[in-house]
């Protein structure tokens, strides 16, 4: 059995899966880091100085402190229950990001890799009375002799 597990593990597939899960944990930090440092707060400037990540609404307020919030934080502080609409979207931008970086690699290695080879051309053609396998230029079949046409 461990014999087993050990082909198993060492097998190529198990171990570029490995990678690109490790590779694609960091990639998705980078591209956080993108969105929340980066990206979003030049739209957020933009937009009146809004951190998206502070944008929410109360669904319902908070035990220790009345509403309206000053951050989401605060709100969170309080006990308030919310609907994070900001991180959603700090979210779905992060996502668009990944799926067109992802898109990008994978188009660039399909241009790296030679195109299939075209499969070779048949050396045999059948019989058409006992269909065997016979030469191409053969007028004869070996197996029933019966004369082909070139």
């Amino acid at each position: 059995m461990l014999k087993e597990f050990r082909a198993f593990i060492m097998r190529g597939n198990v171990l570029d899966l490995a990678v690109g899960v490790i590779i694609g944990g960091a990639f998705g930090g980078i591209v956080s880091s993108l969105v929340n440092d980066m990206i979003m707060p030049p739209i957020g400037v933009a937009l009146g100085s809004v951190d998206f990540r502070d944008l929410f609404v109360v669904l319902k307020e908070g035990a220790k402190a009345a509403a309206p919030y000053a951050s989401l934080a605060a709100a969170k502080e309080a006990g308030a229950v919310t609907l994070n609409y900001g991180a959603f979207i700090n979210t779905i931008v992060q996502f668009l990001i990944v799926g067109f970086s992802i898109f990008v690699v994978v188009r660039a290695a399909n241009k790296l890799q030679k195109p299939a080879a075209a499969p070779p051309a048949p050396a045999t053609k059948d019989c058409p009375y006992c269909l065997s396998p016979v030469a191409l230029k053969a007028t004869r079949c070996p197996n029933c002799t019966s004369e082909l046409k070139v």
